[in-house]
């Protein structure tokens, strides 16, 4: 895959002219590496030659013909741009991120889809009045941009600061000269557990506004926004506003809708005020965002207030584009203080993806409707119930926050990387409630009694693998990941397993060429998991397995995945409904995979090619990886067999897992870690960071100890310190985390693009492994080289990636496998002695 260096892209300069040539460089690097510089063989380099021009022609076919986006564009990676902040809105509706810097830059609305353009009109800008002149007027902003100069720009960043703890963000403003603070309070409703209002595409800012002065002053804050997200389309004609007022329990809130009306997933944006004793709500319902935005800039200057026209705006006409605006004043007393509260919400209820086949209504339709008319309401329900929403956030944060024993940095990683959550290209569907089981996969669906009742109350949810690998519900990705689903919001995990088990069962015959070797096979076959569910710009749900690099039929760890996630879920939820559910799939998939175990010792083996989700790192014959994750299942199968009363499955898998115990460890212990694989190649001794992935399973479910000990306790205990000593502390002064390989000499494994990566989500479940086992401190210390390097010394703040190596390279940004912070998190409150979160079992919201 690309790599990106950190120089260029930090400067916003695209790698596209470069992709090309760096995508050869690193196939090339991979040539090389075991075989030094001047001695790779002919094959190889044929190999890597025909693999770079199947790509570029499908990529000219997907791109230049199609005019879709690839799945994986090699080509036009995203620029690093270190600028982003805490993401509005709720799961699944869309998400509008805000930078640190109060500027609103990236936009996800069609679902999957990102635009990355901070547009300038969108903008808070403050006016200050006293003894009935207007004393100060300012943009919050520090960008001094060639339109709207009829504004006053360039606010001094020195007089702001930022803090951003998800799903919450504050921008404090120390307004020079005038003994005035702002503090602006972004909420967003993303609420463990909720499964109505964590759905709901808006975002509140309140305006904490302090009054140092000795006399009363009257504050403004006017918000304006374009109609658009500051895409061409923006430009297309046919867009228009109108004001709106929405009155319900005696609450009434004012604002502007921006109504933007493209042929596909049409949407209206809403801004709003809430009108209370003292507050005054003006506004402009259309102005135009590329002139110099005089007109708007004196109205609020003569008096603090906008005009407030009525009526609707004229469309726009082609080439031509709107924004308007909102305004919330009030009078605030000598050493005062004063709230002011606005809202931005976005109603895009009915989507199609790129296929345009199929019509899908949004999760939050089930309670505001589906007609495009939601926003009022949306702005209204916002506005009166944000306070709420921060009573149940806080009361989620506040026990780990004020934690003395847990680090900052952590609580900071804990809840922040909870972005992805929204801000992973995220949906979340309504299931029709006259459909049945054919409807949803097939003749195969009816099987499962509990897959309609569940999807017809939860939805269906899926996010991508990241925002640059565009695929949902990557599988052998989202086992990391899941942690996060199944503590916070449990019934999104089930649900979303039900969909995987109900495409395991089928299969799709259709021929395909996958380009990493060539040849042609079947999309899906029955009884194998699915690497995903599918390509936003096609028809995800429908058409599985958007990933066209391998082909993931003869992956070893996706059927073992599954069958760790069932256990794992049932573990935390005691539902005996979902087990009983999950138990035909998992055996199906565990007779699929026994296919890997050549030798019937017990233990699967790889086949010779990068078969897991190492899609770049080449095992053959038993590995540490694979072999460690498979016994982990067949351990589960026997404990799940045991809790269902299936005493022959139990047996059955009871006599493999002796065996396979006894062959891992004569074939890949030696004496100190596990080893990468049983080849006895240059490599095979690589000591693996992820070695141990089948014991954190295991230990996050209760079975590492007594009777279901799958690997010894002082083995498990002398490959972590094994990993900490070398591929923690002799990587990058201990300063980056775990590297994915490193060599027995103390050199990081480069017989990959891979192996000499540190993979954040892996470090992070590494380090939920260490305190599983008791090696706290050294838990803390990997997982802290991440965050350090990604949040702090990278500015990847809200776009934590998939990998960085240690020189100033890193690849695909905003992934979905850091979510796994969330095992250290259960890890620690094992270790504390706390039951783990259970699932609600009750209706499906609070």
């Amino acid at each position: 895959p690309l790599m990106q260096r950190y120089e260029g892209a930090a400067q916003g300069r695209g790698v596209a002219a470069d992709g090309w040539r760096v995508c050869l460089a690193h196939s090339f690097e991979e040539l090389r590496q075991p075989y030094g510089a001047g001695d790779v063989p002919l094959r190889d380099v044929l190999r890597h030659i025909g693999l770079a021009l199947r790509y570029f022609r499908w990529w000219v076919k997907k791109t230049l013909i199609e005019k879709k986006s690839a799945f994986i564009d090699l080509l036009c990676a995203v620029p690093l741009q270190q600028i982003y902040g805490c993401p509005l809105g709720g799961i699944g509706g869309g998400t509008i991120t805000r930078g640190w810097r109060g500027e609103f830059c990236r936009w996800q609305l069609n679902p999957g889809l990102y635009h990355y353009e901070t547009v300038i009109a969108n903008q808070f800008t403050v006016c200050l009045r006293c003894k009935g002149q207007t004393i100060y007027q300012q943009v919050l902003s520090m960008e001094r941009p060639s339109s709207l100069q009829g504004w006053n720009w360039g606010y001094c960043g020195h007089y702001a600061f930022y803090h951003a703890l998800y799903p919450r963000a504050w921008l404090v403003y120390e307004l020079p000269g005038q003994s005035v603070v702002l503090t602006c309070r972004q909420v967003s409703p993303v609420i463990p557990h909720d499964y109505k209002d964590s759905s709901l595409p808006v975002g509140v800012f309140i305006w904490e506004v302090e009054n140092g002065r000795d006399e009363d002053v009257e504050v403004s804050i006017m918000f304006s926004l374009q109609n658009g997200t500051g895409a061409k389309e923006d430009r297309s004609g046919g867009h228009w506003n109108e004001p709106f007022t929405f009155q319900k329990d005696g609450q009434r809130v004012a604002g502007v809708l921006l109504h933007h009306c493209p042929a596909v997933n049409p949407f209206t944006l809403a801004i709003s005020a809430r009108e209370k004793a003292g507050t005054r709500i003006t506004h402009v319902t259309a102005f135009n965002p590329t002139g110099l935005g005089r007109e708007v800039w004196q109205d609020l200057l003569q008096d603090g207030r906008l005009d407030s026209p009525t009526g609707k705006s004229r469309p726009t006409e082609k080439g031509e584009v709107t924004a308007a605006a909102v305004c919330a004043s009030c009078r605030i007393p000598a050493h005062g203080h004063k709230t002011l509260e606005l809202a931005l919400a976005w109603d895009m209820p009915c989507v199609h993806f790129g296929s345009k086949e199929k019509l899908h209504l949004r999760r939050y339709t089930r309670f505001f409707g589906s007609k495009g008319n939601a926003a009022p309401p949306l702005s209204h329900y916002a506005l009166t119930h944000y306070e709420e929403w921060e009573r149940k956030i806080e009361a989620w944060q506040n026990p780990i926050l004020e934690n003395s024993q847990l680090p900052s940095w952590y609580k900071s990683a804990l809840f922040n990387e909870l972005y992805f959550m929204t801000d992973g290209g995220t949906i979340w569907m309504e299931v029709p409630h006259d459909c049945c089981a054919e409807d949803l996969q097939g003749p195969a669906g009816a099987g499962l009694s509990h897959l309609l009742p569940v999807l017809r109350e939860y939805g269906r949810f899926a996010y991508l693998e990241g925002q640059e690998y565009r695929m949902y519900n990557t599988y052998d990705v989202h086992f990391y990941a899941s942690f996060a689903l199944i503590m916070l919001w449990p019934k999104l995990q089930i649900s979303l397993q039900y969909d995987i088990a109900v495409t395991v069962v089928n299969e799709d015959v259709q021929p395909r060429q996958y380009l990493m070797c060539g040849q042609t096979a079947q999309v899906k076959m029955k009884n194998v998991v699915p690497h995903d569910i599918g390509d936003p710009g096609d028809e995800p749900w429908q058409r599985v397995n958007a990933y066209l690099m391998h082909d993931t039929a003869d992956w070893k760890d996706l059927n073992l995945k599954f069958v760790l996630q069932v256990y794992r879920d049932y573990y935390l939820t005691h539902d005996s409904v979902y087990l009983r559910d999950m138990w035909p799939v998992c055996q199906a998939v565990m007779e699929s995979e026994l296919k890997f175990d050549t030798d019937n010792d017990g233990l699967i083996e790889n086949g010779g090619f990068a078969d897991q989700t190492y899609d770049a790192w080449v095992v053959h014959g038993a590995s540490a990886y694979c072999g460690g994750l498979w016994l982990a299942a067949v351990c589960m199968m026997c404990k799940m067999a045991e809790v269902l009363g299936d005493t022959e499955i139990r047996q059955k898998y009871l006599d493999i897992l002796n065996k396979g115990k006894e062959a891992f460890e004569r074939m890949l212990w030696n004496g100190k870690y596990y080893n990468y694989d049983s080849s006895g190649s240059g490599t095979s001794r690589s000591i693996m960071s992820d070695q141990c992935a089948g014991q954190w399973f295991l230990g996050a479910c209760g079975l590492d100890q007594g009777e279901f000990e799958v690997f010894p306790k002082s083995h498990v205990l002398s490959a972590l310190k094994t990993v900490f000593e070398n591929n923690v502390l002799s990587f990058a002064g201990g300063t980056m985390g775990a590297v994915n390989g490193m060599r027995p000499d103390g050199m990081p494994d480069t017989s990959s693009v891979q192996s000499n990566e540190v993979w954040i989500g892996v470090v992070y479940s590494l380090a939920a492994t260490m305190i599983q086992e008791g090696m706290v401190e050294e838990g803390f210390r990997t997982a802290e080289g991440c965050y350090r390097t990604v949040w702090e010394r990278l500015g990847m703040a809200f776009q934590t990636p998939e990998a960085y190596r240690e020189k100033k390279v890193y690849r695909s940004l905003a992934y979905m496998r850091p979510l796994s912070i969330w095992s250290m998190q259960l890890a620690l409150e094992r270790r504390a002695g706390q039951e783990p979160a259970q699932l609600p079992q009750g209706p499906s919201h609070p």
